[in-house]
């Protein structure tokens, strides 16, 4: 079993990206779960054709601990697995917190079956705590998969991710699989992440167009597999799921100063 955690900036579309590779690792007879790690609890509704899935800590708060694993794990496409664990109440406590509960209650349910291929841990936003820092911090996923664009505030919070990949490394185990780049359109941006992937010791795994089909299966609840498979960008979440699934290049990324990172993006254009 292969676990993952694909981390990104905040709003760069890790949810999406995480949602259409399991749909294509699906179609390809991979056994997976998806466990979100968002207290919006949205990672897994593509895979589910928008159905808002009850979470864990929202189970727990009305149920009390003395629930079953059906109780908080669904069906989706493709006969994927999948858990949200969503957040506390709006103001009180700590939602990374939530990722720790859940997947404490998932191991004690035995969700983590012998037949399962992939475990994707898809987490919001920056390793800003210790809470959404829990699956590099405690060996919970080996791989890290960060989706990042051409823009500089997302490759700012790919570099400082990958200081938290490289913190945990050798307490944890963990490793950097690749750098996904969901296109923004920025200009030389295929080439500016190929050179950030290769200046961070790893490689870009895959580079995903930015196409308007992304957000029309999304209004209809859907992958872009699910809503329309024989569309171009079925094919670059297949390409990317067979890229992760062949992939054996896993290093401890070297993490860039704030000024080498600056030269990278004037190198390529990007600032002036």
């Amino acid at each position: 079993m292969r676990q993952i955690a694909i981390y990104g900036k905040g709003g760069i579309g890790k949810s999406t990206t995480t949602q259409n590779t399991v749909a294509a690792l699906s179609e390809m007879g991979k056994k997976v779960m998806v466990v979100g790690c968002d207290p919006k609890a949205d990672s897994t509704r593509l895979l589910l054709n928008g159905l808002s899935q009850k979470s864990v800590l929202e189970t727990l708060r009305d149920e009390g601990e003395d629930i079953d694993l059906d109780d908080i794990l669904i069906e989706g496409y493709g006969g994927s697995k999948c858990v949200e664990s969503g957040g506390p109440e709006p103001g009180v406590g700590c939602a990374g917190r939530g990722i720790i509960t859940s997947i404490n209650m998932l191991e004690t349910l035995g969700a983590y079956t012998d037949d399962l291929d992939y475990v994707f841990y898809d987490v919001l936003g920056d390793v800003v705590c210790g809470g959404f820092a829990m699956p590099i911090r405690e060996g919970k996923a080996q791989e890290i998969y960060i989706v990042a664009s051409g823009e500089m505030m997302a490759l700012y919070a790919a570099n400082n991710i990958s200081k938290g990949v490289q913190k945990f490394a050798h307490s944890g185990g963990v490793r950097l699989g690749g750098i996904i780049c969901n296109s923004r359109n920025v200009d030389n941006e295929l080439e500016l992440l190929t050179a950030f992937a290769k200046e961070l010791g790893s490689h870009l795994i895959h580079f995903v167009p930015r196409d308007n089909m992304v957000q029309r299966a999304e209004i209809n609840k859907k992958t872009v597999i699910d809503y329309d498979p024989k569309e171009n960008q079925a094919d670059e979440y297949r390409v990317l799921a067979k890229n992760i699934d062949s992939n054996d290049k896993f290093v401890i990324p070297k993490p860039m100063t704030q000024d080498r990172l600056e030269e990278l993006l004037m190198e390529h254009g990007i600032l002036d």
